[in-house]
């Protein structure tokens, strides 16, 4: 990796029990302008280890970077003026509010003048929601549910974006939207770590990726060379025979 880092999580224990942790020693680094990949099979720590980079789940070791500045156990409230965005799999969206009153509401940390900028910018991006800006958020399909989650985490521009299985309940057709997406928001300047289940998807649009096993490293590299290695994709993936290197998804 050569890109300037925008995010380094080194040697992370971390669990939501005492003694019990989950990760157990995981590092990433995530360079300025790059969309890295968290895979590996269920179990693995995968979420666990984004939600302790995100404040939500307790770390007893290690250190947290974004940037140059320590955030290690920084409350999760406060990440979002450090500009580290976060998207959770579900709960991500206030249902019975409208698209436009859920992206008012998540810019209400930006300086008064700029927030009507910034709605307009996220309803530009995402023409889907200006077409529904007035429709109840529980009224939008799953792919424009996501999306409507996408657009209020970057209603703040952070300069780290972190979602959690974006691709969880989507058809094949709105996951290729969803992550056409990220890549279009990755070439505005937002660096993206996702997990992902879906492993053809991720690997398709990841610069780099990192496979977890029982909450420790077990791989990592560019995309690209994780994909076409059929070992890992049987190993560490979930994938296997004619499926193996990007097909298919990590198995249950």
């Amino acid at each position: 990796m050569t890109a300037p880092v925008a995010l380094v999580a080194r040697d992370i224990e971390a669990g939501y029990e005492p003694g019990l942790p989950i990760v157990k020693g995981a590092t990433i680094t995530v360079g300025h302008g790059e969309i890295v990949a968290l895979l590996g099979p269920n179990g693995a720590g995968k979420s666990t280890l984004m939600k302790a980079i995100a404040g939500l789940v307790p770390i007893s070791r290690g250190a947290v970077l974004l940037g140059d500045v320590d955030i290690t156990r920084t409350a999760a409230h406060r990440m979002v003026r450090r500009g580290l965005a976060f998207v959770p799999q579900t709960e991500n969206v206030f249902t019975t509010m409208s698209v436009e009153e859920n992206l008012v509401l998540a810019g209400h940390i930006a300086p008064a003048g700029t927030r009507a900028a910034r709605v307009a910018a996220m309803l530009a991006l995402f023409p889907d929601l200006a077409r529904q800006r007035r429709l109840a958020a529980g009224r939008l399909s799953g792919g424009q549910r996501q999306m409507l989650a996408v657009a209020r985490a970057l209603m703040i521009e952070p300069s780290v974006l972190m979602l959690d299985e974006p691709s969880a309940g989507l058809s094949p057709k709105l996951v290729g939207e969803v992550f056409a997406k990220l890549s279009e928001i990755r070439a505005s300047g937002v660096t993206i770590l996702l997990v992902e289940q879906n492993a053809r998807a991720a690997l398709a649009i990841a610069d780099r990726a990192y496979i977890l096993a029982d909450g420790r490293n077990r791989h990592e590299g560019a995309a690209a060379a994780l994909a076409a290695d059929p070992d890992i994709a049987a190993h560490y993936l979930g994938l296997g025979g004619a499926d193996a290197g990007v097909g298919g998804r990590i198995a249950p």
